[in-house]
């Protein structure tokens, strides 16, 4: 029993001891845990100060960017002014030739530009004339050579041929006009007849009073032979009765080559979609010759012409006149270049160089 009680106290011991250090290494977890917590909100804080700092140095540098910009512009201002400051103070002390060469090459350098955006000769053709005409008033011999080379550039300039752009506008409205008019290939139509089926018609008409004046003169000869009268004018009938079936037939089944069969399924709501889709691409064909735009004018012509000849009848009269119309425009509207007055360039450079 002793040893029991003795072994007891050990072990009570022992309990206790390892109570009181699961307590002490409980409490040190609880104190490494605060440390924790209060090193991590310093950590968070240190962040966020961080981060708002990084955000003032970042104002910072996009308001010093833009403080430069503006002097950078500023300073391009003061270059740009000082510039046409130069060119004033070299145009004020040039003289009245010098001055008057300059103009009319800045005059033709900006014609220049407008016959290429507008596609017209008409602005470089008047700048020429008025060229030569303040010329002419000035009269200076040494100027002749700049005139005589704006007379060579004058003529081969009014050697170009200008598109009438109006026209081919009107063409294409009247073609528009066209389109409803249009008889399509999925459509019958009444055609006039040939010269042929006329002629054939007139026969068959023909055939009854011959076949009574063959009976008549069947008449006639019938006491003689009886059995040949009756022969002939049976003969003459059939022959009237078939030609008259003959060009009935006709009359009632036509022979048409088609090149796209699918053309002649196209529905009344189809066929309304295919005359609208013509019209557009008539009017995007007018906006670009309005524009100046030749090679989109020509694919949308193209398409027109394709559609016309897919789905619409070109044995009729309209359809003709709408397809000369087309080849007509087609025709005219090309790109024309027109020549630039380099003589009369190289003459006035070489006038203001005083050679």
């Amino acid at each position: 029993m002793r040893w029991w009680s003795a072994l007891a106290a050990v072990l009570a011991v022992m309990a206790g001891v390892s109570l009181v250090m699961a307590w002490k290494t409980q409490q040190r977890v609880k104190s490494v845990e605060q440390q924790l917590v209060r090193r991590l909100e310093d950590s968070q804080l240190q962040a966020s100060e961080a981060r708002l700092l990084a955000k003032q140095s970042q104002d910072s540098v996009l308001a010093a960017a833009a403080k430069v910009a503006l002097l950078e512009a500023r300073v391009a201002e003061v270059a740009v002014q000082r510039s046409q400051l130069e060119d004033l103070m070299q145009s004020l002390s040039r003289s009245r030739d010098e001055n008057m060469l300059v103009d009319i090459d800045a005059g033709i350098r900006v014609a220049m530009q407008q016959t290429a955006i507008t596609g017209s000769a008409e602005p470089l053709v008047a700048m020429l004339k008025q060229a030569d005409e303040r010329l002419a008033r000035y009269d200076q011999p040494r100027l002749e050579g700049v005139r005589r080379a704006i007379a060579r550039d004058l003529d081969r300039v009014k050697a170009v041929g200008v598109i009438d752009v109006p026209t081919l506008s009107i063409k294409i409205d009247e073609v528009v006009r066209l389109i409803d008019e249009l008889p399509l290939l999925s459509n019958a139509e009444q055609r006039p007849a040939s010269p042929r089926a006329k002629a054939i018609a007139a026969a068959a008409s023909s055939a009854v009073p011959v076949v009574a004046a063959s009976g008549s003169a069947a008449g006639v000869r019938a006491a003689s032979s009886p059995s040949t009268a009756w022969w002939q004018t049976w003969d003459g009938s059939w022959a009237a009765i078939s030609e008259r079936v003959w060009s009935e037939v006709k009359s009632l089944v036509r022979v048409t080559r088609i090149d796209h069969p699918e053309s002649m399924l196209l529905s009344p709501d189809n066929a309304f979609f295919v005359r609208e889709n013509v019209k557009l691409r008539l009017l995007n064909a007018r906006l670009a010759l309005l524009s100046r735009q030749f090679d989109t004018a020509q694919s949308d012509l193209q398409v027109v012409q394709a559609s016309l000849d897919r789905y619409f009848d070109r044995s009729s009269r309209r359809t003709a006149l709408a397809t000369d119309l087309l080849r007509q425009v087609t025709t005219q509207a090309r790109q024309v270049t027109v020549p630039k007055p380099d003589d009369t360039l190289v003459a006035l450079a070489a006038a203001t160089a005083g050679r």
